[in-house]
């Protein structure tokens, strides 16, 4: 397990970031702010989608839209990518609500949901890629412990087949005993990307827990 402080950070092109993203990397940002998290989600689907994956986005209702705005303005047709599931979009609290039990996620419940999801994803055997908000969603509810156990939960399904994984929270959620609770969370993951403000072709990563 390698230390999040002395880890050094890297820089790398955003675009060859996202483009050479291997399917065994679970990335998480902690985001200072809005536009600095929608600019690496639509880094990240926009690869995704020009490189002919699926691209499943599990996200706030403000965000789905937001990221669906952006891609338009890109030149994407979303609405021939979701009918063909290219783009499966999905709120995450609809979501969640499938498979938590008494503020817990329910792990058979779980894995039925997202296999679900990633059987419509992978038709005609195309690789995916998929973001998750409901891990910030959980948190930002104060379900903490809940929180790390469905990032287990994703590890595991995310063993079992070959897909990139990205989760992102709010910098600011992390207010009480944040350095604990950061590198919690820091360690289900493989790398973590900075969540500062930074040039939008820029991209500033470390690896972490995960190898």
């Amino acid at each position: 397990m390698l230390d999040t402080k002395t880890e050094p950070w890297k820089r790398s092109n955003l675009q060859v970031f996202w483009r050479e993203l291997a399917s065994s990397e679970h990335i998480v940002q902690l985001y200072e702010n809005d536009k600095v998290f929608l600019d690496s989600l639509e880094g990240f689907a926009g690869s995704g989608i020009l490189a002919g994956e699926a691209v499943v986005l599990i996200a706030t209702e403000e965000h789905l839209n937001a990221i669906k705005k952006r891609l338009v303005n890109h030149g994407f047709d979303i609405a021939s990518l979701i009918a063909s599931d290219r783009f499966i979009g999905l709120d995450a609290s609809e979501t969640l609500s499938k498979f938590m039990v008494n503020n817990w996620p329910d792990e058979q419940l779980f894995f039925e949901t997202v296999k679900a999801v990633f059987k419509r994803a992978q038709r005609n055997s195309r690789k995916v890629r998929a973001f998750g908000e409901m891990v910030a969603v959980l948190w930002k509810e104060g379900f903490k412990d809940a929180t790390v156990q469905l990032e287990n939960l994703w590890n595991q399904f995310h063993k079992k087949g070959a897909f990139s994984l990205f989760c992102a929270y709010p910098k600011l959620a992390f207010t009480q005993d944040s350095n604990t609770s950061i590198h919690t969370i820091c360690c289900e993951h493989s790398k973590i990307i900075d969540g500062s403000p930074r040039p939008s072709t820029e991209i500033y990563y470390k690896a972490v827990g995960l190898s």
